[in-house]
């Protein structure tokens, strides 16, 4: 094996975390904002389910460099939030509702073991961050959180969203290294399992809701439940 010479991470759900009551914030103020006559919950999950169709249909796995032309997360944000006010005759803002979700994004929370993981890897190995974000919450978020990595890549940025292999050969381009000498660290096992295998890299699931992978997927090479384990495991590669 190929000795590690750097650690990529995810963004939300692997550094910080992404719940469920942040988005109810941004819904109930858009509704209270707009003085919208909708439930926040029933607006959400209207919006919610047109969302996850914008995430299924933006890549083309036979033919990843054959997808639909990139439209970032405020955009697609915006036109579900459009949508879902044109279904129900509101006389709602689509415009403000995108901006407001994009500015809750970069108020999250990281996870406790974080800031002392993360420390202590930037000892040893060279760190980046690859993630399907907007950097209009991306960088904000990196900021409030107080962490810093010499790479910093975004689906915005390169145009493409994992598990596409295009972000994760522009990371591996910007660190100037092999893909085996890499290893990939996220919370999803399509985008980022997948992703990171299908270019060579080395993948840790980080999996802290005890969740199952389709076994026709590509597996992790390990699977930890807190990024603390992580040290321990880049150590038993060495």
């Amino acid at each position: 094996m190929a000795k590690i010479k750097a650690v990529v991470f995810d963004m939300y759900e692997t550094l910080v975390s992404n719940p469920i009551e942040g988005w109810m914030d941004v819904f109930e103020g858009v509704c209270r904002s707009q003085n919208l006559p909708i439930d926040p919950h029933t607006l959400y999950h209207e919006w919610k389910a047109l969302e996850v169709r914008f995430r299924k249909d933006r890549l083309n796995m036979e033919d990843p460099y054959n997808s639909p032309p990139f439209k970032s997360y405020e955009e697609a944000w915006r036109d579900c939030f459009a949508a879902v006010f044109a279904h129900r005759g509101l006389d709602g803002d689509a415009y403000l509702a995108g901006r407001e979700s994009i500015f809750s994004m970069g108020k999250r929370d990281a996870y406790p073991e974080v800031a002392e993981t993360i420390a202590a890897l930037q000892q040893r190995w060279t760190t980046a961050i690859l993630s399907n974000a907007d950097d209009d919450y991306l960088l904000p978020q990196l900021a409030r959180i107080g962490l810093t990595f010499p790479v910093v890549l975004s689906s915005e940025m390169i145009g493409a969203y994992k598990p596409h292999p295009l972000p994760f050969r522009r990371v591996l381009k910007a660190l100037d290294l092999e893909p085996q000498e890499a290893v990939y660290v996220g919370d999803n096992p399509f985008d980022d399992v997948l992703g990171a295998k299908s270019v060579g890299m080395n993948a840790v699931w980080i999996n802290r809701d005890g969740k199952t992978i389709d076994e026709d997927q590509p597996q992790p090479d390990h699977q930890i439940t807190s990024l603390a384990q992580l040290p321990s495991i880049l150590e038993s590669w060495e």
